[in-house]
């Protein structure tokens, strides 16, 4: 039995179970962390069979097509299904603290509310009102090339990616990639394997670190290298609407 099939529960007591202090340090010195468990195996396998109604989503975006990898990715209606929903709402209390850390150490202004619903508004009001949460399938062969997600002017600082199939069994290759741009120096990247049913909380666009003069601010991009075999879906949780 693996660890993922013990949960019962509502989402946020899942997602309270990770520890959140040792998490926000890992995004201080690596822009990104890996949660706990968040969700089954059968919940993952739910989410996948989504793909495959179309009804669901609001647009699909063929990545060859537009030259930003190989695979595919829809955007979900704002008719979200109760465990995306539930996720994000669950999610962005947690991340609240981290991005308001963050706004401070860069000098930068911090414009997110309490709750992610007056959040929202303010993103409707500022004419970002698309779904930005996203569902993405890769086969063999696919990849997404390295990036920094615009959706206009009203961003929040952090997302999360769930991985909904097992690596190593569903398929192989697909690891989550992010590059660090540092000040002077040169680029640094890492690699993660997402567990099925855990997630990765990282940076939409970039972090603070911090030099000898004080905080600086720290470009990433991130991608998803090759797929070698299998397919490999992942459900994407953003904080902000998309203009």
């Amino acid at each position: 039995m693996t660890e993922t099939t013990r949960l019962t529960g509502p989402v946020a007591g899942r997602v309270a179970q990770t520890d959140w202090t040792a998490l926000a340090a890992e995004l201080d010195a690596h822009g990104n962390a890996l949660t706990g468990p968040l969700i089954t195996p059968a919940e993952c396998r739910e989410l996948i069979g989504l793909y495959d109604q179309p009804d669901r989503f609001r647009t699909t975006v063929d990545m060859a097509r537009h030259r930003f990898g190989s695979g595919q990715y829809r955007y979900f209606t704002h008719d979200l299904p109760d465990l995306v929903r539930d996720l994000r709402e669950a999610f962005y209390p947690r991340l609240l603290p981290i991005a308001h850390n963050w706004a401070t150490k860069l000098g930068k202004a911090a414009p997110w509310p309490d709750t992610l619903t007056e959040w929202l508004e303010m993103c409707h009001e500022a004419g970002q009102a698309k779904s930005a949460q996203i569902l993405l399938r890769y086969g063999p062969g696919d990849w997404n090339a390295l990036h920094r997600d615009v959706f206009g002017d009203m961003l929040f600082p952090l997302q999360v990616v769930i991985g909904l199939d097992a690596p190593g069994t569903d398929f192989t290759g697909g690891e989550f990639l992010m590059t660090e741009q540092r000040p002077r120096a040169q680029t640094r990247g890492s690699a993660t394997t997402l567990p099925q049913g855990h997630g990765l909380v990282f940076t939409t666009r970039d972090r603070p670190v911090a030099t000898t003069r004080g905080w600086s601010n720290g470009p990433m991009r991130h991608g998803v290298s090759t797929v070698r075999s299998g397919r490999r879906h992942t459900l994407g949780l953003v904080f902000h609407d998309a203009a």
